[in-house]
């Protein structure tokens, strides 16, 4: 089960939580999950070029470590980079201190205040203790590319249907979501410049 688009109800209950950003210049934020991921960030990378569209990824530390040079050239480009804990933990299934020090172990390698939990799960206690330190990014609207029963083409859908300024849209740069990302990425860029809109990274990392 996954929601597309984040209910308006939810987001005044986690006011820790930053489900959209500023619509100011009808700005629109896309972000990358997992990565750096070879083979994958790199088309990423050139799609937003072509498109002069900035975003920002929420890198994996584990895959940063093996992959310095592409969060490199990521950061190198323009693009905001923040935290997605070192090894993609799910804060629910452990204790408070094994999930800091998993996103510690991350920062040391990505230094950014943007975090991201991974499958934007998180314990109450967990959100007051990181948003001490970080801007916890969560999002509006979901493009669920790494859900490979779903068609590229529901996945352009999911990530269009509900966009406006200020959204926030997730997408994964990674193997698993390579097929319907690579489908989704450059038509959804196609149509938010064709509504005006202007693909920025999120301010603060």
């Amino acid at each position: 089960m996954y929601l597309v688009k984040t209910p308006g109800f939810v987001q005044p209950l986690s006011s820790r939580l930053l489900w959209k950003g500023d619509p100011a210049g009808n700005a629109v934020y896309l972000t990358f999950d997992d990565g750096p991921t070879p083979g994958v960030t790199e088309k990423v990378l050139e799609i937003l070029e072509r498109f002069d569209a900035h975003a920002s990824f929420f890198c994996i530390g584990g895959n940063v470590q093996k992959h310095p040079e592409l969060f490199r050239e990521t950061v190198k480009r323009g693009h905001a980079v923040g935290n997605h804990t070192w090894n993609h933990m799910n804060g629910r299934d452990f204790s408070d201190y094994s999930y800091f020090k998993n996103v510690l172990d991350c920062g040391k390698l990505v230094p950014s205040k943007l975090f991201r939990p991974p499958y934007g799960s998180l314990r109450l206690s967990q959100v007051k203790a990181l948003s001490k330190r970080y801007k916890i990014v969560m999002w509006d609207v979901l493009s669920a590319d790494w859900r490979k029963e779903l068609s590229p083409e529901t996945c352009l859908k999911n990530a269009t249907s509900s966009v406006e300024a200020g959204s926030i849209v997730v997408f994964h740069d990674s193997k698993k979501a390579e097929k319907n990302m690579l489908y989704a990425l450059p038509r959804t860029l196609e149509f938010l410049l064709e509504k005006g809109f202007v693909m920025k990274a999120l301010p603060g990392a």
